[in-house]
Formats: structure tokens, C-alpha cells, sequence
């Protein structure tokens, strides 16, 4: 390479982990749009990871409850991204992806504690929520109160809109339904909202 020549820039090794999960509207990161073309598995989950970390978690927080779970959440969809680069046929679309991996698995997730909850032995002392700590500021919102009690596609579908910022057509993709459909649930949840908070006021 001749002397004074830039150095073609790629991802610095292992991006670090972010722990700081904070309450401040959840606005889809834009840093990284398209995954340049030519680099490699690791090098564009290297870079995804350090643009839209955060973001996908607070969006998992959002549907799971709790920081721990939907940090776990968030690192099995980037590790499925890795394994399945090779196959995405539209790399550009690798952001849509893995807000798509992290809906269906906060789904999993909620299926697997409804399970758990319905067979857990009765008269069990109440375990300690995780939420009660790590994101205690949530549960003094009485909007995130209300939007808990939505059934979950309602809810999916309001968390993606309006704390997600997507657009219905990302709505509908994340969701794996119609863009119609995008519309009934959040029609739906926004008058459920509605009426629950207009019962505390």
C-alpha cells in the first residue's frame, strides 16, 4: 500500500456490548442503511450490532418486560443473522431481518412464560420481578401499564409504530402480516389505550 494512502476502513474487531438501556423514545437507529457490498458475516453483524443494538433491545424490552430476557432476545437474532448471511438473498434488508428475528422471538418468549404460568404449582411465593429493578422507571408510566394489557398484537403493532418509528410497510414486514392488518391493530390498540387512560384521568 503506498505511504499516505487511507486505509480501507472496516469494522474494529468485536464491537463492545452496551449495557445502557434507557426509557428515551426508541427511535430506529439509521447509521447503517444498506450492509456495504462484499464484506463478509462478521463484518456486517459486526457493524449492525454497533449501530442498532440498543435500539433493538429497547424494542424487545418493550414486548417481553424485562431488560435481561430481551437482551437475550437480541443476541440469538444477530447470532441467526450470522448463521444465514450466505442465504439472505436482499443484504440490504439484513436491518428488517433482524427487527423481524427479534418480534418472533420476544413471541416465543411470551408463549414460553404463559406456558410456565399456567402448570406452575399454586400457592408458589411470587418470584421477584426483573422489571421491578432493572426498568422500574416503566412500570410508573401509566401508558406502559395500559399498552401491557393490549392483547399482543395490538401491542407489537404500537410498539413498532410509535416507539420503533417504522413506517407500516416495516410494520408489516417485522410482523409478518399485511399492511391492512398493521392497520386494524393499531386502530385497535390506540382506542383500547384510549379508554384505559382516559379511566385514570
Amino acid at each position: 500500500m503506498p505511504p499516505n494512502e487511507p486505509e480501507e476502513r472496516k469494522p474494529s474487531g468485536k464491537a463492545e456490548r452496551p449495557t445502557d438501556v434507557t426509557t428515551e423514545t426508541l427511535v430506529a437507529d439509521r447509521s447503517l442503511g444498506a450492509v456495504p457490498v462484499g464484506w463478509d458475516a462478521d463484518m456486517a453483524v459486526t457493524a449492525l450490532y454497533s449501530a442498532h443494538y440498543r435500539s433493538l433491545v429497547r424494542l424487545a424490552v418493550l414486548l417481553v418486560r424485562d431488560v435481561a430476557t430481551a437482551e437475550e432476545v437480541v443476541q440469538d437474532a444477530f447470532v441467526a443473522i450470522h448463521g444465514a448471511w450466505r442465504r439472505l438473498r436482499d443484504t440490504d434488508k439484513a436491518l428488517a431481518y433482524l427487527r423481524q428475528s427479534v418480534v418472533n422471538r420476544s413471541r416465543s418468549v411470551l408463549r414460553h412464560r404463559a406456558v410456565v404460568e399456567k402448570y406452575a404449582p399454586k400457592g408458589m411465593p411470587d418470584a421477584p420481578s426483573a422489571e421491578n429493578g432493572a426498568i422500574g422507571e416503566f412500570e410508573r408510566s401509566a401508558v406502559i401499564e395500559a399498552l401491557r394489557a393490549l392483547p399482543a398484537r395490538q401491542r407489537e403493532a404500537l410498539v413498532l409504530r410509535y416507539y420503533g418509528d417504522l413506517s407500516e410497510a416495516q410494520i408489516a414486514d417485522a410482523m409478518g402480516i399485511s399492511k391492512g392488518a398493521v392497520k386494524s391493530h393499531t386502530a385497535r390498540g390506540m382506542a383500547a389505550l384510549r379508554t384505559t387512560l382516559e379511566q385514570l384521568s
